[in-house]
């Protein structure tokens, strides 16, 4: 923080016009020099050319000094000549009538004497003055000699004032965080009934969650200094740094008191202490003990509120999360489909829209996403509609963006044989089916074969409302269409005709039979026990476990268990695809025709055999194909369940 009032103005402009400021006095004294001698000696000729000329009759008079001869010609001319060892210049001055007169060698003055020998001290003493100036420019922490500083910047309306109307979809977070802002604006509505402004306030949630984007709207809304530096800041490679920064920070802060400051990813810096890395003394560790005793140590900070984000609350010091230091933790969810409405309808004001965009469409297909998230689909949306030279944004762009972000760009240039894509439309269809049939399942939302980021086809179902707990039922019909993919494929091909392509499906339906057993207790072979407990954060989507201390037979049951329940699965996905087998011909038929087809066009074409589509065409595929003899292995197919899986699964 730098609380020094500077004119603003490019750095490397100042540096210029100083040097440039250097070299002109430079220039000057040497110019000062040159002319005063060129004033004072004249045209310089030969001192053999000077002999000639007196007896020529050219020169008029001479003035002779021991180290240099002057004089003027018969034409007025000043010359100068440098004399030699000539004992007879008089005699010949004499002969020819030239008058002369001695001249003393001149002296300089004292001033010009004392600038001579101190210009070099005085050069000298001006570049380590600008050179330490810049070093340590504004006692800030860019400068070399400033590493101690606290690098903290304060946030200016300049970089874009945001306020709580930017905030959408984290109503909670945003009342806790506004009630800051009401004592910071009034304290003494609290202070009347023995209220104490909060000391800090830990906001906890994922990336992308809009914890950053809360912090810039209470600076937008309490009209107070807000000062903003990342946790990572703090720590350096030399012991003491992080707690000089520390110190620097909160002294800058009592002087522009009361005030914000916002502490972004703190779990660089707050991690747990004593966990045996490194010593007592290690300079991460003193860093955290100087922000404790900075945050509430004997000296009290009055007016100062720190504002923590992180997305690992679980690394944290206990000493950092009692009350008195964060005496608010603010938890930041990712928001649910009311909450994504919000969000997507403050993107959406940035860009232009068609009548035909529905913002709960848009919402209810993506379940699990955050701000950061919505805000990257509305993005891509107006970069596609750009492309296709529309000038606004339609439902179809959307749709396209979301297919996008969600199952990656379309691979149109990937080529497939017909047999391959065959096999994909067999194994799409046979996952839809089982979907359509299982009442417990989640709508399908598309199905699709075209190819998409590391898949070849897709179905992608969506809940008709965010789920924050699984039932029995649907974690069954679940496990039956991520089996339907690999039923259609050996029902329609033949056994030794199996492909790779339902590795993923297999990956989760083995993963949801595990948790069923050993983690939320559906096994009523083994009661509701937990097996496994959790081991850390969730990674790219998979959350590490490790089995609790057990005996072999259990061990032994609880693989059988996760057996028999995937196998359930696979029999119900059996059953329902013979007995619906028209209905799968009907639609891989469909696929290999139109490529894609809405949940609604799957629904219709199921019902009544044939679709109508807007454009008055109509989709009336045979429901029986002719199979080929010579299929070949198809190679492996990933996507969402198997290419099925149903959204936040």
């Amino acid at each position: 923080m730098n609380d020094d009032k500077e004119p603003q103005g490019n750095p490397w402009i100042k540096s210029a016009l100083i040097w440039a400021g250097v070299l002109v006095a430079l220039l000057m004294v040497v110019t000062m020099f040159e002319g005063r001698s060129a004033g004072t000696v004249g045209t310089g000729i030969a001192y053999s050319d000077f002999r000639a000329k007196v007896q020529d009759n050219q020169v008029k008079e001479v003035a002779v000094a021991p180290d240099r001869i002057t004089g003027v010609l018969a034409n007025n001319q000043k010359f100068s000549t440098v004399p030699v060892n000539d004992p007879g210049l008089t005699t010949l001055l004499d002969d020819y009538g030239v008058k002369y007169s001695g001249q003393a060698e001149e002296q300089p003055s004292v001033w010009m004497i004392l600038i001579y020998q101190s210009l070099p001290f005085l050069l000298i003493l001006g570049i380590a003055f600008f050179v330490l100036r810049q070093m340590q420019k504004g006692g800030g922490a860019s400068g070399a000699m400033g590493f101690g500083k606290s690098k903290a910047k304060l946030l200016t309306e300049k970089s874009g004032r945001v306020t709580f109307d930017d905030v959408a979809g984290i109503d909670e977070a945003r009342e806790e965080l506004q009630e800051i802002v009401e004592f910071l604006k009034d304290p003494g509505k609290f202070a009347r009934l023995g209220g104490k402004i909060p000391k800090g306030a830990l906001l906890v949630g994922s990336p992308g969650t809009g914890k950053t984007l809360l912090a810039r709207a209470i600076a937008g809304e309490a009209g107070v200094p807000f000062f903003t530096i990342s946790g990572s800041d703090f720590v350096e490679m030399f012991v003491g740094v992080g707690a000089s920064r520390v110190r620097d920070m909160f002294e800058q802060a009592k002087k522009n008191a009361p005030c914000i400051v916002f502490i972004d990813e703190i779990d660089a810096v707050g991690r747990h202490r004593g966990a045996g890395l490194g010593n007592g003394n290690d300079e991460r560790e003193q860093t955290l003990n100087q922000l404790l005793v900075e945050m509430d140590g004997f000296e009290a900070n009055e007016g100062i509120i720190i504002i923590a984000a992180t997305n690992r609350p679980d690394v944290l010091d206990p000493a950092l999360l009692r009350p008195g230091r964060f005496d608010r933790q603010v938890v930041v969810p990712r928001p649910d489909i009311d909450g994504r409405v919000k969000i997507l309808e403050v993107h959406m004001k940035k860009v232009p829209l068609a009548p035909d965009v529905d913002g709960r469409t848009i919402a209810r297909g993506t379940p699990g996403f955050s701000g950061a998230d919505l805000a990257n689909l509305v993005n891509e949306a107006a970069l596609m509609a750009a492309r296709r030279g529309k000038r606004l944004v339609a439902m179809s762009e959307f749709e396209a963006a979301k297919d996008k972000v969600m199952m990656g760009a379309e691979r149109r240039s990937m080529v497939m044989t017909e047999d391959e894509k065959k096999m994909t439309a067999y194994h799409e269809a046979g996952h839809a089916i089982v979907a359509v049939h299982e009442p417990a399942s989640d709508p399908i939302h598309k199905a699709t074969i075209i190819p998409r980021g590391r898949a070849l086809g897709m179905v992608m179902r969506l809940p008709e409302r965010d789920s924050y707990s699984y039932h029995r039922d649907k974690m069954y019909a679940n496990l039956a269409v991520s089996m339907g993919g690999r039923v259609a494929e050996e029902l329609i091909f033949g056994h030794d005709k199996v492909s790779s392509g339902a590795s993923s499906d297999i990956q989760y339906a083995t993963r949801l039979a595990r948790d069923m057993v050993t983690q939320w207790g559906m096994s009523d072979k083994l009661g509701p026990l937990q097996y496994e407990e959790q081991q850390g954060e969730t990674f790219l989507g998979y959350s590490q476990s490790q089995r609790v201390h057990m005996s072999n037979e259990t061990a032994k049951a609880i693989d059988q268990e996760i057996r028999s329940i995937v196998e359930t699965g696979y029999g119900r996905a059996t059953d329902l695809l013979k007995k619906h087998e028209t209905q799968l011909h009907l639609l891989a038929n469909a696929l290999l025709e139109y490529e894609t087809l809405s949940g609604d066009e799957i629904k219709t074409l199921l019902d009544k055999g044939e679709i109508t589509r807007e454009d008055g065409t109509k989709i009336k595929p045979s429901s029986i194909p002719a199979v080929g003899t010579s299929i070949p292995r198809s190679g492996r197919r990933k996507g969402p369940f198997g290419d099925a899986a149903p959204q936040g699964a």
